[in-house]
């Protein structure tokens, strides 16, 4: 007798799981709806008031999202997930309660690959943006911003944790950690609408943070190791290292030793999309490889674009590429938004203020650690500096990263990563305003890649 009670509804659920498709991707269409109705909506806002339309896509997220309307599906971690767009399904697409959390799962797993394929096609439309002789020319200046970007939060975080608000060591380090991400995507979406993206400035800007990106990957390891294990393993460390360099580079040698070939197959191809398929496949592979390495997807998608902007199919690939960045890139903004909970910003709220005063803290060091980079620019007398540095603030879905691993390992406690959201929101909003309004007041004559080209 009890067999059937515990036999019998499964495969009934099963059966119930299997008819969810259509109502998986009914979900994920209205989420589709509410990304694109918030990005253009709010965007188009922002850029009536002079301020980047990323921006507005970030507020969009945030108004969305898990911090007002709540109308994405961001499954609950250990409860059941609640959205407007759940609730909208049970009422007119006949979802029932026993399969809502499968749907959801799959929903949001559907939206957050839709994501991240969107800042994948984002940087490789920066990498055929860029020019690869500039980047090269700028490679030294760009590599002493990334360094000093990386090591002066990550030590004016650390001992300030330890020494002001008696944090242990390990929190300490990993919050530090946090503090030397910088957010590629958000910079160059900003430096690209205010058409900064080729000048001097610019491409130090987007060289720095492709090597702080990297060396951001490599410090993450490094403390997810010291949180699990208590030690770090130093061949871990030098694999990361030597396989940053090694793919970065020899993707792009061997990309453009390959270009050649790359045109002459294009030229004989004769069906629908005979140009932008294969560039797309020659993206997705070195991001899959990047990926696969335990790298970023999004350094082989720029590295990418880096060699395909070597060839003579540069602009009708651009021509192409931006359609499907306008579909997929306010995906990812509206995500990273939307999963940004402004509640930790409450200062009513007791259990926020332990995080907000280290928040404070944080935040300080977190523009100070990047602004001084644009110090560390030589060579270059008419360059914006200062530009540099803000250019290098945003922490975005990078900073998220750290957070998240934090939470996971356990290392960090509530006050500290409420703290690090705090300071990942307000890092990535600020910039983009202060980006364009450094830039808007640059002096005459500042040095550009147009003006001295």
């Amino acid at each position: 007798m009890p067999i059937f009670p515990i036999a019998f509804p499964i495969p009934l659920l099963a059966a119930a799981e299997a008819q969810a498709g259509p109502t998986i991707l009914a979900g994920v269409l209205l989420s589709l709806v509410v990304i694109y109705l918030s990005s253009k909506l709010i965007g188009e806002l922002c850029a009536r008031i002079n301020l980047p339309p990323v921006l507005g896509e970030l507020i969009g997220g945030v108004v969305v999202g898990i911090s007002a309307l709540n109308l994405l599906v961001f499954p609950a971690e250990g409860g059941e997930a609640h959205s407007m767009i759940l609730s909208f399904l049970q009422t007119t697409a006949g979802l029932v309660p026993e399969v809502t959390p499968h749907v959801a799962d799959s929903i949001h797993e559907v939206i957050s690959v839709l994501s991240e394929i969107g800042v994948i096609i984002l940087l490789f439309e920066i990498g055929l943006e860029s020019d690869l002789g500039e980047l090269i020319r700028v490679g030294p200046q760009a590599a002493a911003v990334a360094i000093v970007g990386v090591v002066v939060p990550f030590a004016l975080g650390t001992t300030g944790l330890i020494a002001l608000f008696g944090v242990p060591a390990v929190p300490a380090i990993f919050a530090g950690a946090a503090l030397t991400a910088t957010s590629i995507g958000i910079t160059a979406k900003v430096l690209s609408e205010i058409q900064r993206l080729t000048s001097r400035e610019g491409q130090i800007i987007i060289g720095a943070a492709v090597l702080d990106d990297v060396l951001g990957i490599i410090v993450l390891a490094v403390v997810s190791s010291l949180a699990k294990t208590g030690e770090i393993v130093i061949a871990n460390v030098i694999f990361l290292i030597v396989g940053a360099t090694v793919f970065l580079v020899g993707s792009i040698l061997i990309g453009r030793f390959l270009s050649p070939y790359f045109v002459a197959l294009v030229d004989r191809l004769k069906t629908r999309g005979q140009l932008i398929l294969p560039a797309l496949i020659f993206a997705f592979v070195l991001a899959y490889i990047g990926a696969a390495i335990q790298l970023e997807a999004i350094l082989g998608a720029f590295a990418a674009g880096l060699v395909l902007a070597e060839t003579d199919k540069r602009k009708e690939i651009e021509e192409q590429v931006i359609p499907i960045a306008d579909m997929l890139v306010p995906i990812f903004f509206v995500v990273v938004g939307a999963q940004t909970d402004v509640s930790v910003l409450n200062p009513f709220n007791p259990a926020n203020r332990e995080g907000l005063i280290i928040a404070t803290f944080l935040v300080m060091v977190a523009i100070i650690g990047k602004v001084v980079t644009g110090l560390a620019v030589f060579g270059q007398e008419k360059v914006n500096r200062l530009a540099i540095g803000i250019g290098m603030i945003p922490r975005g879905e990078v900073g998220l990263v750290f957070a998240g691993v934090g939470a996971a390992t356990g290392v960090l406690s509530e006050s500290l990563n409420a703290a690090i959201i705090v300071m990942v929101i307000l890092t990535t909003f600020l910039a983009p305003p202060l980006l364009r309004l450094v830039f808007q007041e640059a002096p005459e004559g500042m040095e550009t890649l147009q003006e001295s080209d």
